[in-house]
């Protein structure tokens, strides 16, 4: 195991849940003494419930592990030693070629097994966003306690408040611009039938008005609860990027770099500076999308641009939510490992991370073309 395996597992520790990593390890650590931590587990099985789930970005040698061709999968990494995670662990990538058998080989676990079906879920989904990885596995009838999820009531409230300033357009189209706001607030109630688990059904009326199918326009729905969310997320992390793009930039190692080190951190650094540029760009255009569209059904009569937008949903969101995902990724990983008081990275140390940024950011025209394996 080399030493860069050993730092990106043992760091991972730092985080519960997050757009890119749910460590169940840590949730265990916190929680496994309360009842709703036993009562409502993520997964039945012990060991997966005390594991780590983490979306990965594909390298060379690992592409091809799957029967189909993809760049991003779910990780289920097993420490060796859940209180020191320097000494590594095992994974297994979800959907690999005889991933079946060893899940039945390792947990014991058959093929119809509920927490297979809990695993295929993550995998569904672009990103581990603990509001969305909540949501989805809702609506397949999976609910685990609150504690396995990191949701501030605080961040609810914001996202609930945004979300209600998004969709008032659509109450205006319903019941005009001069709607009395009373006790029975009807912005309130359809951001509430938007955010609940049930939205499929509880907007039911809207799907036969745009002529859609009842799984088109249930998937369409949660998509559509998808961007609102990512479009949250992305004004909240504005800010934070361009922080992070100016550290990135000027931040020098502890210690002298050879020239080639230099070389390479002059070079990583630039890239990294134009990939986040060119992904909040895409991501951008991608919500852009979304925007037009609801225009279109709110104030132009053009209900078929919203129609257009829901089949495509599923396809643009998984987008959006790699490309947003690897900024979450970098923006968090940047602050925790340059947080007050931890050392200044060497210049190993960082070359390795903007060599991961890098990666992260590796968008799909560039990306690179079995059984437990040791964590990496």
């Amino acid at each position: 195991m080399t030493d860069r395996t050993i730092r990106s597992l043992a760091n991972l520790r730092g985080s519960a849940s997050t757009a890119r990593v749910l460590n169940l390890s840590r949730v265990h650590r916190e929680h496994g003494d309360t009842d709703a931590w036993r009562d409502q587990p993520m997964f039945r099985n012990p060991m997966l419930n005390r594991s780590m789930i983490v979306k990965h970005r594909l390298r060379r040698d690992e592409i091809d592990r799957f029967r189909f061709r993809r760049y991003v999968a779910t990780k289920i990494i097993l420490p060796i030693d859940a209180g020191d995670l320097r000494a590594g662990g095992r994974y297994l990538f979800v959907g690999e070629a005889g991933f079946e058998t060893t899940m039945t080989q390792a947990f014991g676990l058959q093929p119809d097994h509920p927490d297979i079906q809990t695993l295929r879920i993550m995998d569904g989904l672009p990103g581990l966003d603990p509001f969305l990885l909540r949501e989805q596995l809702r609506r397949n009838g999976v609910t685990p306690a609150p504690c396995y999820f990191n949701l501030s009531e605080a961040d609810l409230g914001a996202m609930i408040a945004f979300v209600a300033e998004e969709i008032s357009p659509l109450v205006d189209l319903s019941l005009g611009p001069d709607w009395d706001l009373t006790a029975d607030n009807p912005v309130a109630r359809l951001t509430d039938k938007i955010l609940s688990s049930s939205a499929g059904e509880d907007l039911s009326a809207l799907g036969l008005t745009l002529r859609l199918a009842p799984e088109e326009y249930e998937e369409g729905v949660f998509c559509w609860k998808g961007f609102l969310y990512y479009k949250w997320v992305l004004r909240g992390a504005v800010g934070e990027i361009g922080d992070v793009m100016e550290a990135v930039r000027v931040t020098k190692p502890r210690g002298r770099p050879t020239n080639q080190q230099y070389v390479t951190l002059a070079r990583s650094r630039e890239t990294i500076r134009r990939r986040i540029i060119d992904t909040c760009d895409t991501t951008a255009n991608m919500l852009r999308v979304y925007d037009d569209a609801f225009r279109g059904l709110t104030q132009e009569g053009r209900p078929t641009a919203f129609r257009d937008f829901l089949r495509d949903a599923p396809h643009l969101f998984a987008k959006l939510g790699e490309r947003l995902g690897a900024i979450q990724h970098i923006v968090s990983f940047w602050k925790y490992r340059t947080a007050p008081g931890k050392p200044v990275p060497t210049p190993d140390e960082l070359l390795d991370m903007l060599a991961d940024f890098e990666v992260s950011l590796t968008g799909r025209d560039d990306a690179p073309t079995g059984s437990f394996s040791l964590a990496a």
